[in-house]
């Protein structure tokens, strides 16, 4: 639910998603504001999240750094660098992004939104680490560190096992194996747009059930959009 209506509510009912409570709402409005929205309403002055995205990667890896540095003390340089860089990709960060539904409550530009931006992973990832920014302001180091591993413990658990994200199709493939032998399937469901400009709409199917949608700009991210909605649901 974009904040076109009812801003005050939906910012509430974000930060009770979250589970933080801002003492500055202007930060959480930040974080959720898309730099196509800024531009397309020609709010010159209206900020947008890069700079706090720019803030929350560096706390993000902090506290990540600082986690599995003390947890998992067996394991030299390396091994944790893997892991670190495995937690903090755009597809972990995207698929927790999605868990607290981020993309519903972004400001997004108009072109962004018929595109599919709010399940675009690029997007989401960006807008995780951006709320982590606004947090780290808000609230200190402390409490940002307690929403991150809240959020994060699950993805840092399956990175130091090796068993995390390589890609959403592949991944979606190996958490099935496990459950079913029925065949994955990704399907075509809608193309909307000109031909130089299509955005491509995807299902992903196991057997006859659906277990997600996605949308891209190509066939290609789509399917990966599909499969990481489809991860969520297989996950939960």
């Amino acid at each position: 639910m974009p904040f076109s209506k009812n801003k005050e509510q939906q910012l509430l009912i974000f930060q009770d998603k979250i589970g933080y409570k801002f003492n500055n709402p202007d930060l959480v409005i930040e974080a959720l504001t898309h730099s196509s929205y800024a531009n397309e309403t020609k709010l010159k002055k209206h900020p947008y999240n890069e700079r706090l995205e720019f803030l929350g990667d560096s706390v993000l890896s902090l506290i990540i750094s600082d986690y599995i540095f003390n947890k998992y003390n067996h394991l030299p340089e390396g091994e944790l660098t893997k892991v670190r860089a495995n937690v903090v990709c755009e597809a972990s960060l995207a698929s927790v992004a999605k868990n607290i539904c981020i993309g519903d409550f972004m400001m997004l530009g108009k072109g962004e939104e018929l595109s599919g931006g709010r399940k675009r992973a690029s997007i989401l990832a960006d807008a995780f680490e951006a709320l982590i920014g606004a947090i780290y302001i808000d609230g200190g180091l402390t409490l940002v560190r307690k929403f991150v591993l809240d959020n994060l413990l699950d993805s840092i658990e399956l990175a130091s096992s090796g068993d995390l994200f390589k890609d959403y199709k592949t991944y979606l493939q190996e958490l099935l194996q496990s459950k079913t032998t029925e065949k994955i399937s990704y399907r075509v469901i809608n193309e909307l747009g000109p031909d130089h400009d299509k955005t491509f709409e995807v299902e992903v199917c196991l057997g006859g059930q659906k277990l997600g949608e996605g949308r891209g700009k190509s066939k290609k991210e789509a399917e990966q959009n599909a499969a990481q909605e489809a991860i969520i649901k297989v996950r939960n």
